[in-house]
């Protein structure tokens, strides 16, 4: 892309063979996934780092090693790897791409490239975002929205694991519910219909959520609000929907001063983890690699598409109609 908007600025485009410098890796890439911060950063919106122009979008791949740079003698040519790319999460949707040799892993045995694609970031995410920030505690209840997609999906089955007593999901059609209720969710609701938040609340008895997760925008966050139980703590992980309607002040006023009840309100952000507290990412994707690679956590199925329908895949990212993960294949 050389500018920033819709999906249409994604083209398809010849550029040169990418060389690995030191400590760097030269990948054959396999799958590619399509992450919503890819389309953040398409569009414009705001992201903690610059979006240089020209870009290639894509913050993680899986694939082979096709050459390694000097000083890189932890993997062999050819060995299968999947992981994060480029310095600044970029450059996976291609051919070949350049990652960091600390940034990649050996795809354990069993598992499909396609699969291994979108492990680091909606996996890690999900496991980053439950373990760490949540810290949830068995018995406890959990609320997970869009939970037929990539974190979702993964966020479902980690509660299930860490003794979550309640796991309620949210997705917008019957099929997505389904899904959702497959990989582990006690109950399901359509949490972009009238009246969802009555429904978690007649679930919980009326005590609301332990631990509730949001993506959708600020608009949506003030519903969630309102699932809350006392000291419950709320993680927003993006905004599907950008932020052009804005968080209604009314709707923090029980939450902060009238009664406030103890409640934590957190934003996430997988980036700044690898930047500040990398030990603790690291160790939870250790974590999360164990746990697929025994069975105990599935990887979502996977949407391929062609590199060339880019464009595609992110109006479908954005129009909220997939489940599982996207993957764009070279």
């Amino acid at each position: 892309m050389t500018e920033q908007g819709g999906p249409g600025v994604l083209r398809l485009v010849d550029l040169p063979d990418p060389v690995p410098g030191p400590g760097q890796v030269l990948i054959r890439v396999e799958a590619a996934a399509v992450n919503f911060s890819d389309v953040m950063r398409r569009r414009g919106d705001v992201y903690p780092v610059p979006t240089p122009s020209p870009f290639v979008p894509g913050a993680e791949v899986a694939g082979t090693v096709a050459a390694l740079g000097e000083g890189v003698d932890n993997f062999e040519i050819g060995t299968p790897v999947f992981g994060t790319v480029g310095t600044d999460g970029s450059g996976g949707y291609a051919e070949l791409a350049l990652a960091y040799s600390g940034g990649l892993i050996p795809v354990p045995a069993g598992l499909e490239l396609d699969a291994a694609a979108g492990i680091v970031v909606s996996g890690l995410a999900a496991a980053v975002i439950l373990g760490e920030v949540a810290r949830l505690s068995p018995g406890e209840t959990v609320f997970v929205p869009a939970a037929a997609g990539g974190v979702g999906s993964y966020a479902v089955q980690i509660a299930k694991l860490m003794g979550a007593g309640t796991i309620i999901a949210g997705a917008s059609t019957s099929a997505k519910r389904d899904i959702a209720l497959q990989f582990g969710a006690d109950h399901a609701v359509d949490y972009t219909a009238p009246g969802w938040t009555d429904q978690v609340l007649e679930l919980t008895g009326g005590r609301g959520v332990d631990v509730a997760l949001e993506m959708t925008g600020p608009a949506h966050l003030n519903e969630t609000l309102k699932i809350l139980a006392p000291f419950a703590r709320l993680v927003v992980y993006g905004s599907v929907s950008g932020t052009v309607d804005g968080l209604d002040a009314r709707a923090l006023q029980p939450l902060l001063y009238d009664p406030a009840p103890s409640q934590i309100l957190t934003g996430f952000n997988l980036g700044v983890w690898f930047e500040h507290r990398l030990p603790d990412a690291a160790a939870a994707l250790e974590r999360l690699v164990g746990w697929i690679s025994t069975g105990q956590v599935t990887p979502p199925a996977v949407q391929a598409l062609p590199l060339s329908a880019a464009a595609e895949a992110h109006r479908l990212l954005e129009d909220g109609v997939t489940t599982g993960k996207l993957v764009l294949k070279p």
